[in-house]
């Protein structure tokens, strides 16, 4: 009896995986660390009160107004220094905003609060990768790699600019 409960709540498990429910939770790429998202699986802002500043932030950058959206998560990271969607996003924000060498440090801290923090993990990747650092992108890779039970979307999407980066030649 107690075989088969184990081996059906491992079945729940892969089949919630592979289903797209991943195991922590977390729904879409865009969920509270959107396209600048992908923690460990559970967000930052989890248990949070809402923060409308924050989420003006994320509209914005949805809508492709990465200038409108530094201030604000500036703002929001000055106010809660802990939270790594928001220091996730404003890189992301700040290196489409045509600065991926400022983005970095800000990308570095997302991931010193949540080293498993897939978003960041892809979106360094990808700042390194326009600053032509193929090595350090290949190590978020690598990581992301190690986080990803199944390929996820984090890695496969970095995966594809390194690949498209060697293929013209780091031009």
């Amino acid at each position: 009896m107690r075989k088969r409960m184990l081996t059906a709540s491992c079945a729940l498990a892969l089949g919630i995986a592979v289903f797209g429910m991943p195991l922590g939770g977390r729904g879409s790429a865009w969920a509270d660390g959107g396209g600048g998202g992908g923690g460990d699986g559970a967000s930052s802002r989890s248990g949070a009160a809402p923060d409308p500043q924050y989420d003006t932030a994320v509209s914005a950058i949805k809508g492709g107004d990465y200038a409108k959206a530094i201030p604000l998560l500036q703002a929001v990271v000055a106010r809660d220094g802990k939270n790594a969607d928001a220091y996730n996003w404003l890189a992301y924000a700040t290196r489409k905003n045509g600065d991926p060498a400022a983005s970095i440090p800000i990308y570095e801290k997302a991931l010193a609060l949540d080293p498993k923090h897939r978003g960041a993990h892809e979106y360094i990747g990808e700042a390194y990768l326009s600053l032509g650092d193929l090595a350090k992108a290949k190590r978020h890779l690598a990581a992301l790699n190690s986080l990803c039970f199944f390929p996820c979307s984090e890695y496969t999407d970095l995966k594809k600019a390194v690949e498209a980066y060697e293929k013209r030649g780091s031009r």
